[in-house]
């Protein structure tokens, strides 16, 4: 009992650190406060995490306060946002991170929520009423959690500016592909200054030859899944299909490696790359590599690189399998931080909740850091050299 006592009391302590960063967005004291409550109640052991049990979780007589901050008070999501970023680099910032892109989806009733529809929700694994969000996740060696998020808006709702004003859309907000949304936030990321290496995603995005070109310009290595169908340019052909790159390597050619671990166990895969684009500056490389079942060898998934010359095969593997990051901060987000228990329609409340939400997992992510830290500490043989000693008060 005494050991989940002290280590609520870490939380809560660490939680109202992250909340001293950006307690200025507010302009008033009630919001401040409900803001801190809101994250407390999000990882809080509730089972359901609504506007009421928040608010009885917090002392509120009722869920007006939580209703206010999601909905009617005036603060800039965006704003605070930004601050957890500035979190996040401070305690988990990693020159070697990877930047991953992915979307999620959230099952809703209804058609008055923004940006709801009939769509394919990952989530779901089928087409399902539901809201799409676009997300940016950071992985470094310390720890990996969200750093940016969108909500994807279908045709059918900018096309509609009446029910786009009903649902708190300005006017200014138009339409955009899931890939435009990425590209935005990894400029962003980029613009901020968050220290990274290298960008991924899957291959409803890294199919993009347009964004790959983009991050190319940039000098911003990746590593992007993409589709049999896609082309490359190589000595032979100028739209060379990537699926047809492979079958005739030698069996030295492909490699058998763990791209990190899953729900069972090691992820081991055969792999292989072959260069394309052979003329480029000396210190960088264009490959496509592939990614056989060691089971069903008829099954391979494609990447493509771009990369310093040097970059092993090994080391694009790692890459490759930083993608499944994002999906455990979706898991975990999810199931510790309360992500998708929301209750609101609003544009604007979207973003909100997203936002804490996002502050309560970075919270977690980086108190877990700090805890590893120390187990490793604990077990590392003492240093040769003795620590200084501690200044007496006096």
């Amino acid at each position: 009992m005494g050991g989940e006592l002290a280590e609520a009391r870490v939380w809560a302590g660490e939680l109202r650190a992250l909340h001293e960063r950006f307690v200025h967005r507010f302009a008033r004291s009630e919001p401040r406060e409900s803001a801190l409550a809101y994250m407390r109640g999000l990882i809080s052991p509730l089972e359901r995490k609504n506007g009421w049990t928040l608010a009885e979780e917090a002392g509120h007589a009722g869920p007006d306060r939580i209703h206010r901050l999601l909905n009617r008070i005036d603060w800039d999501a965006d704003e605070v946002l930004g601050d957890v970023r500035g979190y996040v680099v401070e305690h988990l910032g990693d020159p070697e991170a990877v930047l991953i892109v992915d979307d999620t989806g959230f099952l809703k009733k209804g058609v008055r929520s923004a940006g709801v529809q009939r769509q394919y929700s990952g989530t779901a694994g089928r087409t399902e009423n539901s809201q799409i969000g676009v997300f940016l996740a950071y992985a470094g060696r310390r720890g990996r959690t969200l750093i940016d998020r969108r909500l994807y808006l279908p045709a059918s709702w900018t096309d509609d500016r009446d029910r786009c004003r009903a649902a708190g859309i300005a006017d200014d907000v138009a339409f955009e592909t899931k890939v435009v949304t990425a590209k935005a936030m990894v400029r962003k990321a980029i613009a901020d200054k968050v220290p990274f290496r290298w960008v991924t995603a899957d291959a409803a995005y890294g199919f993009s030859k347009g964004w790959r070109s983009e991050l190319e310009r940039a000098d911003v290595f990746h590593v992007m899944a993409t589709t049999r169908h896609d082309t490359v340019v190589t000595r032979w052909a100028i739209d060379h299909p990537v699926h047809d790159l492979f079958p005739g390597l030698s069996r030295q050619k492909w490699k058998r490696r763990s791209c990190g671990n899953g729900a069972h166990g090691p992820r081991v895969y055969d792999w292989a790359r072959v260069e394309v684009r052979p003329w480029h500056r000396e210190d960088r490389r264009h490959w496509v590599i592939a990614r056989r079942s060691v089971s069903r060898p008829q099954e391979i998934s494609y990447y493509i690189a771009y990369c310093p010359a040097e970059t092993t095969l090994d080391e694009l593997i790692h890459v490759a399998g930083s993608r499944w990051a994002v999906e455990e901060c979706f898991q975990s987000a999810k199931q510790e931080c309360g992500l998708d228990d929301y209750q609101v329609r609003r544009y604007d409340g979207w973003h909100r909740h997203m936002t804490l939400a996002m502050a309560a997992h970075a919270c977690l992510t980086v108190l877990k850091a700090r805890s590893s830290d120390i187990g490793k500490a604990e077990t590392d043989p003492p240093s040769s050299y003795p620590s200084p000693s501690p200044k007496s008060d006096g």
